[in-house]
């Protein structure tokens, strides 16, 4: 059923597809630009509106939980010496294929305008109607601000699988795939399970979350954590990564060794962020639901971005935050905290949109401020999604196709990563993983 739904899905949008001439690499028709004076109230996002109050700014404090060290060392000491991200990206078992090489129904879930100028598909072993769906990304742009991890370009994608369908053994479990992307015409990867230590670090359980948010930051990757969950984000370390001894379904500590459903590789958390306020209600003034995830490299000092998970093709505002990395992070978590452990926003608006699946804040040199940028669902959710750029003086997109739709960013796209050393913003579809360059992503949207 899930399959079908989303067949339908591309076939209702052939109408906007057919102003393309070959591959949504490459888009012929001309996009048309509309402002947001233009735009219908129902779609405009509208200026961002900051949060001036503390007692609405005191729901995005959050408190940093370190996993004891004794745990995680207990944990390395029982599974074996940790092994860091080169040594996943050299044992890849799996390859991106090129745009050209990839089905049209892949192809037709890019975005219309502006069209992304480098896409993947992925192995068809992991989309065949499995139950897992990526929804975030990040690279080592983000974590390093040469753009390299030592001497690698990569990328990772973080991966959800359903909670309702598959194996039960499944579902809900998070994964990310480790690309390696040295040479960009033949891109491999490798999976790597996400964890959390258990009793004291003699055991672990597979992280159940809809990762719809994910950074890289030095050594760390911070990622969100499901509605259901008391955190509110996880935290890995890279140089953390732990080799697995039996395969089998089960994740954890079995007899003979150690699982995790057949993946070669899972990385434990390190810690964890929780909302002083308790966990998320999904209210409108209550403690959020993190979203999206990203990396804002053009404040001082460095932040994370942060969208709230709210419902999309809802009439509810969403919430846009920032918090402050830390420039010399604990062996917890990568935000900045005071004395005792907490993280104060230190930025933070009310957006229009609601569904946001996406968020990027970029801030070019010398710039008074930055500029947000946003994408969410159409309100049916059915189709191709819009890329909206906000400040406080209002938002704009882009209108393409011959009907003048303003619904031409990416199908069921994932968050946003700005890679600095690029120009480009890396995102993902249900299938497809892609780039834009910023600059092209500001000329579509006048």
């Amino acid at each position: 059923m899930k399959q079908r739904g989303r067949h339908r899905r591309r076939r209702r949008g052939a109408a906007l597809r057919a102003v393309l001439a070959g591959t949504a690499l490459a888009l012929t028709a001309a996009a048309t630009l509309i402002s947001a004076s233009q735009a219908t109230v129902a779609d405009d996002p509208g200026a961002l509106t900051p949060l001036a109050s503390s007692a609405r700014t005191g729901a995005l404090r959050l408190e940093e939980h370190p996993v004891r060290a004794r745990s995680l060392d207990r944990l390395s000491s029982s599974m074996g010496r940790p092994v860091g991200v080169g040594t996943v990206l050299r044992s890849a078992d799996r390859t991106l294929r090129e745009s050209a090489d990839c089905g049209s129904e892949e192809r037709e879930s890019l975005p219309v305008a502006p069209a992304a100028t480098t896409a993947y598909c992925w192995d068809p072993a992991d989309t065949a109607d499995t139950g897992w769906r990526p929804a975030s990304v990040t690279t080592s742009g983000d974590a390093d601000d040469d753009g390299l991890w030592g001497t690698d370009r990569v990328i990772l994608a973080g991966w959800t699988h359903s909670t309702t369908s598959g194996p039960v053994h499944e579902r809900g479990l998070a994964r990310v795939a480790f690309v390696d992307a040295d040479d960009p015409r033949h891109p491999a990867y490798r999976w790597v399970l996400l964890v959390v230590p258990v009793d004291g670090g003699r055991d672990y359980r597979g992280l159940t979350s809809p990762v719809a948010g994910m950074v890289w930051y030095g050594d760390k990757l911070l990622v969100t954590s499901g509605p259901k969950s008391a955190e509110a984000l996880y935290v890995y370390d890279l140089n953390r990564i732990q080799r697995t001894s039996v395969d089998g379904p089960a994740v954890g500590r079995v007899p003979g060794g150690w699982s995790a459903d057949g993946y070669d590789y899972v990385m434990p958390a390190v810690a964890s962020y929780r909302f002083t306020a308790g966990r998320c209600t999904g209210t409108e003034h209550g403690t959020p639901c993190p979203g999206s995830l990203s990396l804002d490299r053009g404040t001082s000092p460095d932040s994370l971005v942060v969208a709230e998970r709210t419902p999309a093709g809802g009439d509810r505002q969403s919430r846009l935050w920032r918090y402050s990395l830390s420039a010399v992070p604990a062996h917890g978590g990568p935000l900045a905290t005071d004395a005792a452990g907490r993280v104060d926003a230190v930025d933070a608006y009310w957006t229009g949109a609601a569904g946001v699946q996406g968020v990027l804040s970029y801030h070019p040199v010398g710039a008074a401020r930055p500029t947000w940028y946003i994408t969410h669902p159409p309100r049916d959710l059915d189709g191709h999604g819009t890329l909206w750029a906000q400040d406080a003086d209002g938002a704009r997109s882009a209108r393409c196709g011959s009907d003048a739709t303003r619904h031409c960013w990416a199908e069921e796209a994932g968050s946003l990563s700005y890679w600095p050393q690029t120009g480009e913003v890396w995102s993902v579809t249900d299938r497809m993983l892609f780039s834009v360059p910023l600059t092209a992503i500001d000329s579509a949207l006048g």
